[in-house]
């Protein structure tokens, strides 16, 4: 039987059973409860989180209690803080789970060792990084110079699954609006 990240890497790579088997063997499994952090602000992040099953968040709170989402990883997807995990300096970001959620993480050391060792996992990492620097650029630009209604249309577009996994208040964190904007961005909408 396979496991989810085995199929995720037959599917997204050339690696081999063995390469596949290898990177298995060196990660932590860990289970998370809605809500439950992985990373805290100010600690130094030091794995690399492949999400099984679930959805985490990646935010930050301001001195006044908002939360700020910076993204969304679903099931099939990495998570980390770039910046503490290159760095090794404290996070100013969280990494918690929205619901429930399977993750497996490597240890930096573990997995600095994997893209040596596995040179088609290197490769296959730099093109998860591109993909995810055009990502972030693109949102940058959209938080920018849309309107809050096209920030919506877009995250509607583009994230249509999300709706249905997410409270409003999180959908607005992450387009940097209230929540009572977004409740009437959608009203109107519906009134469409």
């Amino acid at each position: 039987m396979h496991t989810v990240l085995e199929t995720y890497l037959k599917t997204q790579t050339d690696l081999s059973d063995e390469a596949i088997s290898y990177i298995k063997s060196l990660a932590v499994p860990r289970t998370l409860r809605r809500n439950e952090c992985l990373l805290n602000v100010g600690e130094i992040c030091r794995h690399k989180i492949f999400i099984e099953t679930g959805l985490l968040r990646t935010f930050s709170t301001s001195a006044d209690g908002n939360e700020h989402i910076l993204q969304f990883a679903p099931e099939h997807n990495w998570a980390l803080d770039a910046e503490s995990y290159d760095k090794e300096i404290p996070s100013k970001v969280s990494i918690g789970a929205v619901e429930p959620s399977q993750v497996l993480c490597w240890y930096k050391s573990d997995f600095n060792t994997l893209l040596v060792e596995v040179p088609q996992l290197k490769v296959f990492s730099d093109r998860i990084i591109s993909r995810n620097m055009h990502y972030s650029r693109q949102r940058m630009l959209t938080m920018l110079s849309a309107t809050p209604e096209e920030k919506y249309e877009d995250f509607v577009r583009t994230f249509p699954e999300y709706l249905s996994r997410l409270p409003l208040r999180m959908i607005a964190a992450y387009l940097g609006m209230s929540l009572k904007t977004l409740t009437r961005i959608r009203h109107i909408q519906l009134q469409r």
